[in-house]
Formats: structure tokens, sequence, C-alpha cells
């Protein structure tokens, strides 16, 4: 085949919003298999190993990131649903949820000021700026959520969902780590530092990894520190005199 049948082809191909469809869902296909080939370590997590490639193959095709977005916006709606699917599991372990309500509650919250605190007094000591401050604040939740609260509160809501891809990973790579250092072996404690930790990048791992009830108690870690974040953020920034 020639060249210019072959430009032809590219041309009908980009402008098919398919294609960037195909394009995401062979990247993570791509991604977890070199994960695999690497012994599974949560340092080469294979969503950040999507994106690496799916930004190389943008750049080489040259491809604008709205245009890719039209196309593969059906994996981005799908992950509403995906987040509620997450009430199965931890439906099935309600009366264990229900006992230790208080102290995952308790947890939760020391867990949501602690981040946001650190990161602030972090930001603020390295000298960042004021919408840079409001884009970090909201790093530990799921990214919808953290776009939305970013928004909400003078951030970046692009930087921030960057932001939160960076500590999932860095929360998956160090978790499981910290916890076999402490000699944390029950599953629902794993899970739940992890969904607290990491959000969804946490809770994909304790499923994966650690099983049933560890994904249950982290899909609940990852939904409480979204909630209760979207409320206490704004009150812990006001606090420090950010707003």
């Amino acid at each position: 085949m020639s060249v210019a049948p072959l430009d032809q082809l590219w041309v009908y191909l980009s402008g098919q919003p398919l294609l960037s469809l195909l394009a995401t869902l062979l990247a993570f296909l791509l991604a977890v298999r070199l994960n695999r080939l690497v012994g599974g370590t949560p340092l080469l997590h294979p969503v950040m190993l999507a994106i690496a490639l799916l930004i190389g193959w943008l750049r080489l095709v040259d491809l604008d990131y709205a245009t890719y977005f039209e196309g593969a916006q059906f994996i981005h709606f799908l992950l509403g649903p995906a987040t509620v699917a997450l009430a199965i599991p931890l439906y099935d372990h309600r009366e264990r949820v229900r006992r230790l309500l208080m102290p995952l509650l308790l947890a939760c919250v020391t867990g949501i000021v602690t981040a946001v605190t650190s990161t602030l007094g972090l930001g603020m000591l390295l000298g960042a700026r004021h919408e840079t401050l409001m884009s970090l604040a909201p790093r530990s939740v799921t990214s919808p959520i953290a776009m939305g609260i970013a928004e909400q509160i003078g951030g970046i809501p692009s930087l921030s969902a960057g932001l939160v891809l960076l500590t999932g990973a860095i929360g998956c790579a160090l978790g499981p780590f910290i916890l076999r250092l402490l000699r944390i072996n029950d599953p629902a404690i794993q899970g739940f530092t992890l969904g607290l930790a990491a959000h969804g990048f946490g809770t994909a791992h304790a499923f994966a990894r650690l099983g049933a009830v560890a994904g249950a108690f982290s899909g609940l870690a990852m939904g409480l520190t979204g909630l209760l974040t979207a409320f206490l953020l704004p009150l812990v920034t006001r606090l420090l005199g950010l707003d």
C-alpha cells in the first residue's frame, strides 16, 4: 500500500470518536501486561503506565485532548456507575460496618484533617500560590469529587485531577509496605487505610490483592472521605486563613 492511501486512512480514522476509545483500552491492556511482566509492582501502576502511553500517542499523532476526550468520554461516564457499584460488596458486610461505624468515622475525619493540613502547610512553607494550594488540598479524594471541590474553593480542577492520580499511585506503592511494617493483617483495616489514603487506586488494589472484605472497606473509606472532605475542606481552609 502506498503512502497516500495510508495518509487518507489515518485522516478518516482520526475523525472517528471510537479511535480514542480503542486507544484508551489498548493502552490500559498493554499497561496491565507490562505491570505483570515486572511482577505486578505498584511502583509501575497500570493506570500510570496507561496515562504515559496515551500521552505519548497523543503527541505522536498530534491529537489535541478535546478531540481525544470526545471519543473516550464513555469511559469517563462509567466512572460514576463503577463507584456506585462499590455499594454491593459493602452491603454484604453491612453488619460489621454498623458495629465499627464510629471508629471508622473518627479515623476518616482524622485522616482528612491530617492530609489537608499537612499538604497545605508544606505548600505554604514552599511558597505555593493560592490557586496551587487550593488544587493540592483535595488531592486525597477521588477525581470527580476533587475536581468539583477545587473548582469551588478557587483551585485548578485539571491540576487537582493529576495530583489525585499521583497520590493514588504513591499510596498503592507505599501503603502495602507500611501495613506490613506495622504488622496490620486485618483485611478490613488494610482496605479502609488504602481507600482513605489512595482512593480509587487503593480500592482497586484492595479488591485485586487483598480480597472482597478489604475492597468493601476500601470503597467505604473512599466514599466517606469524598463526602466529608466536601464539608470539612472549606472549614479547614477558612481556619488557616486561605479562603
